[in-house]
């Protein structure tokens, strides 16, 4: 297929991501209060949001593995995104907080089903116009929606005052991201035909430089503090007014998506030394953020988070795609999203039982494991720079 079908193919998936992160990103701004409002406990909310992710990061393992081997990567993906969407209108409907919960964790593992086979669809397409750009482009895409569903969820919020009818009108974001998603299915009905060259898995199992990339990703994923623990800070230290951190969010959200655009770029050209050169930038994010004593420092430590998010959620996944054979790929996102959000998970509450005890030994961590994730990042550059350079003093 010709490089600009792969790119009207990543276009396509993009504005399904666009519309289905209008949607669930949406919701989830007011699922808090709209579980409080059915009369849950905090600790309660506490759980389903918990119990929520650690499915829908651990389904991601067997979804991926069941992708690979039945090659089934659209039926997945559809009844992935059908079950993930769905989920969020039929909250309207909820006339308990049992039931609003069991919606949320079925919207989780719809997209636990879903995200493995999609990636792997997407990164075939990459491999014609850059796997750097191809996930950069279905980065910022996904952003835009991440943004506007909130947005217009306090828009509708704020006009009728009602949670059941916020969550009702997100049935048109998923209606839309649905059609989006069929259309591309019958216009691009096998995805692997992108990549032409498609080789064959030599031997079991997923080669060794995988599994050293996911000890990389595990402890720069470890180092990253959680936007709302960022936001519990600028509001117990008072650096900024509480009215600003929403904006704080959406800087760094709107810096997320400009850095997977330029930064995929870059990959395509330079390669991992792209992932390094954001490592060593984003880092620095925690002593700005925790120990800045003013705004400006605050808002310069988000936006340097916001780069980091922005190349974890692009090239990071499209190094996934360099590192796996095109028969694997799926269920090497499988694991590569399970390790990350587990390593995020254990990360986030050490980072938290830290924040309590003491300040410069939760920025000591942050920086510390995502600086050790730089060595591995190296040694990986020169695996993947060896059997280039035996091509090239061959022909």
């Amino acid at each position: 297929m010709p490089g600009n079908a792969a790119l009207k193919f990543v276009i396509l998936l993009g504005l399904v991501s666009l519309f289905a992160d209008m949607t669930y990103e949406g919701a989830r701004s007011i699922t808090g209060p709209y579980l409080a409002a059915l009369g849950a406990s905090g600790t309660a909310v506490g759980i389903i949001s918990g119990f929520g992710e650690l499915v829908g990061y651990g389904l991601r393992l067997v979804s991926g593995y069941f992708s690979d081997r039945t090659g089934k990567y659209w039926a997945i993906t559809i009844a992935g995104y059908g079950v993930n969407l769905l989920a969020v209108p039929l909250l309207a409907l909820a006339g308990n907080w049992e039931i609003a919960a069991t919606l949320m964790i079925a919207e989780r593992m719809g997209k636990a089903i879903r995200t493995p086979a999609r990636d792997a669809m997407l990164s075939h397409a990459t491999v014609e116009m850059g796997r750097g750009w191809g996930f950069g482009l279905h980065e910022a895409m996904d952003q835009i929606g991440a943004t506007l569903g909130p947005l217009i969820v306090a828009g509708v919020y704020a006009l009728r005052g009602s949670y059941h009818f916020s969550f009702a009108i997100l049935l048109v974001p998923a209606l839309m991201a649905l059609g989006v998603l069929v259309a591309a299915k019958m216009l691009y009905p096998r995805p692997r035909e992108f990549e032409s060259a498609f080789a064959r898995v030599q031997g079991k199992g997923l080669p060794r430089i995988f599994w050293v990339y996911l000890g990389a990703v595990g402890l720069i994923a470890a180092g990253y503090a959680d936007f709302p623990l960022i936001a519990y800070h600028v509001k117990t230290s008072e650096v900024t007014s509480e009215a600003w951190i929403p904006l704080l969010y959406a800087v760094a959200m709107g810096v997320d998506a400009l850095a997977a655009l330029v930064l995929g770029r870059l990959f395509d050209r330079i390669g991992i030394s792209t992932l390094i050169f954001a490592g060593l930038v984003s880092l620095l994010f925690a002593p700005l953020v925790f120990r800045g004593n003013n705004a400006a420092l605050v808002f310069l430590g988000m936006t340097l988070w916001g780069v980091g998010m922005g190349a974890q959620e692009s090239i990071m996944r499209a190094l996934v795609a360099q590192t796996a054979p095109p028969e694997k790929r799926a269920s090497a996102y499988g694991i590569f999203n399970a390790a990350y959000g587990l390593s995020w998970f254990i990360g986030s509450a050490l980072i938290g039982v830290l924040y309590d005890i003491s300040i410069p030994a939760l920025i000591a961590f942050s920086m510390g494991a995502q600086f050790l994730s730089i060595p591995i990042l190296l040694h990986i550059r020169k695996r993947m720079a060896r059997p280039k350079a035996l091509k090239d003093r061959h022909q």
